[in-house]
């Protein structure tokens, strides 16, 4: 069954908890999922529904569309505070990622200069050279990282990549550098009949080991907000996210931004 989110290339602009007045970019099939992790909690589903039919679009493709749409936002007077790439997958999965990143900036720069923009990375293709260099050229490169611990990793993401391991992760955003905007989604439940939790006292001790390796200058801290794949997830509390963040704070002295 088809659950895919986003039937656009460009969509939006979407108020986002995070990033405010948000114009979309999908990198990703418009009929599919393609994605490095399956995340219990993703939004678009499962990987399992296939990849579509329709592709990903070409560089090409995204630059007219993302041109086209910015002026028509502009023409009408309508705020954008940034340009957003996440959508149905992965987006550093696409072959031409760094030459649309580059193709961004430039119509950013004609339409919207005091914009943003930003990418939602799953921190799986950080040992890809021209995907970090990409990265580092926006404003917002936020790099997930939902788990310290091994086996939460495969249970919550359940990444694709055999060898994908939080050392890995941990090491590839400590090389990234002070730009890395950590972003950690928490939450617990059941999936095939095993507890699945990143909210113990034993993964936050986890996490707040690798924020302090990695040296993010920010960590985004926030939980389910839609309905999940694996429905037995539970939305954790405010006042519960508000006391993680400032363990992560008092210990590390990143900034967390909370959005529960």
């Amino acid at each position: 069954m088809q659950t895919v989110m986003y039937t656009d290339t460009i969509f939006g602009p979407i108020r986002s908890r995070r990033l405010g007045s948000s114009l979309g970019v999908n990198l990703m099939p418009n009929d599919g999922k393609i994605c490095t992790f399956d995340c219990l909690y993703c939004e678009a589903g499962y990987n399992a529904q296939g990849p579509g039919k329709s592709g990903m679009p070409s560089r090409a493709t995204v630059a007219r569309l993302l041109s086209e749409r910015l002026a028509e936002l502009h023409a009408a007077g309508q705020p954008v505070d940034t340009i957003t790439f996440s959508g149905n997958g992965e987006p550093t999965v696409h072959p031409d990622f760094a030459g649309i990143i580059d193709d961004t900036l430039a119509e950013r720069d004609r339409f919207y200069p005091e914009a943003q923009v930003s990418v939602l990375c799953n921190s799986t293709m950080l040992d890809r050279p021209e995907v970090v260099e990409a990265l580092r050229r926006v404003d917002n490169p936020i790099l997930k990282l939902d788990s310290a611990i091994d086996s939460t990793i495969r249970a919550l993401d359940r990444p694709n990549r055999p060898g994908f391991c939080a050392e890995q992760v941990i090491g590839n955003l400590a090389d990234f550098g002070p730009k890395a905007i950590v972003q950690t989604l928490i939450t617990r439940g059941t999936h095939d009949g095993a507890v699945v939790d990143n909210s113990t006292p034993e993964e936050v001790d986890a996490l707040i080991e690798a924020y302090r390796r990695i040296g993010a200058r920010r960590v985004m801290l926030y939980t389910i907000d839609r309905p999940t794949p694996e429905r037995s997830l539970q939305r954790v509390p405010r006042a519960e996210l508000d006391a993680i963040a400032a363990r992560i704070t008092a210990e590390t002295g990143a900034e967390v931004e909370v959005a529960g």
